[in-house]
């Protein structure tokens, strides 16, 4: 229960003092979903490397075999132009999908700013 003869000015303290263990606690909030989005976006650009790497590979190593392959029944130039279309059609492929996991990234602490709109209602009621 409180304390009726408490001054105005410890009741003001009191209440600074919790403003600021909400602020605390929502810039927490803030900086454990930034570090969340940051782990999804760590992901994504593993996948965008790994599709860069990937189609370097294929263009020196399939493109060879399978001009080497096709060069048998087509002209050479043909062959080259029909394994090169393959490779760049899984580069492209791979590429989407990392550009479709960063599209998916939400950079802003959407929970944290909620909160602090819920508090700052809260504190309007209190005052």
């Amino acid at each position: 229960m409180a304390d009726p003869n408490r001054s105005i000015g410890d009741v003001l303290s009191d209440i600074v003092d919790d403003v600021q263990q909400i602020v605390r606690a929502e810039v927490r909030l803030a900086r454990a979903e930034i570090g969340e989005q940051l782990g999804r976006a760590r992901l994504a650009a593993i996948f965008l490397a790994t599709a860069g790497v990937a189609a370097l590979m294929a263009i020196g190593l399939v493109l060879l075999a399978g001009v080497f392959a096709l060069a048998t029944i087509w002209p050479s130039w043909a062959a080259a132009l029909a394994v090169a279309a393959g490779t760049a059609l899984l580069g492209g492929l791979l590429w989407m999908a990392g550009i479709r996991r960063i599209r998916a990234l939400h950079v802003t602490p959407q929970k944290a700013i909620d909160s602090v709109k819920e508090n700052i209602q809260w504190a309007k009621t209190r005052t």
